[in-house]
């Protein structure tokens, strides 16, 4: 860190780079697009199959949880295809760990939701 970036500053130029970094996903990730889609349908519609603030904050969580993973496995794959376009065993194992960390992360999604839904319109 730079002499003098501290406390305001810092903060300024650490979201400055965050929202750069949402943009270059949004921008080039097809994956991170559609799923910035689907929580803009279900996060209001969280709203509607909560029941309690907790509930909300389950359902909000888990898709936010889903644009968190994608973000890291986009910046380990960017990483990855930075270091060279040959096939490494490695490289490869490194991008199926990050695809499926934001599998599990959708699994949760789709639990959360499905058994939220279920008991508010079923049980």
């Amino acid at each position: 860190m730079k002499p003098g970036y501290t406390g305001l500053r810092h903060l300024m130029n650490s979201t400055r780079y965050s929202f750069k970094g949402v943009k270059a996903a949004y921008r080039y990730e097809a994956a991170f697009r559609q799923e910035v889609v689907l929580c803009v349908i279900l996060i209001p519609l969280a709203w509607w199959v909560a029941t309690s603030p907790v509930e909300w904050t389950l359902l909000v969580g888990s898709c936010l949880m889903v644009l968190i993973v994608e973000l890291l496995n986009t910046a380990v794959e960017s990483v990855v295809d930075r270091i060279g376009p040959e096939h490494h065993k490695l490289s490869g194992r490194a991008k199926d760990i990050g695809s499926a960390a934001v599998m599990l992360a959708l699994v949760l999604a789709g639990m959360t939701w499905g058994l939220l839904a279920w008991s508010r319109f079923v049980g």
